[in-house]
């Protein structure tokens, strides 16, 4: 059996971060989408659950980290190519997002980060498989 994951991520505008993440060309599951939340698919194991900081600060009992002025976690998704890293980061900075670090070359992997329009921490990485099987 595989596993699925959903990240939960607490937002201060759910509807701005619909708009972004849409920007961006990913889809919504409308079953687990409501004025407190969205779930937006990453692929047909992986979702992350954009909460309203309210709804989010039920589920814990600690503080709601401040994004932009913490890192709570560090995002990480994979792409088909490096021009996909390039196309979507680019995409990211003009709907809403900030440049977070510079692009990383590790020889068999490329990867740039941003910040989405609530502080999170994103990365985009593309792995080239016949550079990784050198590797081993």
């Amino acid at each position: 059996m595989s596993r699925m994951i959903f990240v939960n991520l607490p937002v201060t505008d759910l509807q701005r971060s619909v708009d972004f993440w849409s920007g961006l060309g990913f889809t919504f599951n409308p079953h687990f989408t409501d004025e407190n939340a969205a779930c937006m698919v990453i692929s047909d194991e992986a979702d992350v659950m954009l909460l309203t900081e309210k709804f989010f600060s039920t589920f814990t009992k600690k503080p709601v980290a401040d994004a932009k002025a913490q890192t709570e976690a560090i995002m990480a998704l994979s792409t088909s190519s490096r021009e996909e890293v390039d196309q979507l980061t680019e995409m990211a900075l003009a709907t809403g997002g900030s440049p977070a670090n510079e692009p990383q070359e590790e020889g068999f992997m490329y990867s740039r980060s941003f910040h989405d329009p609530d502080g999170h921490l994103w990365e985009l990485l593309y792995m080239n498989p016949a550079a990784l099987e050198q590797k081993v």
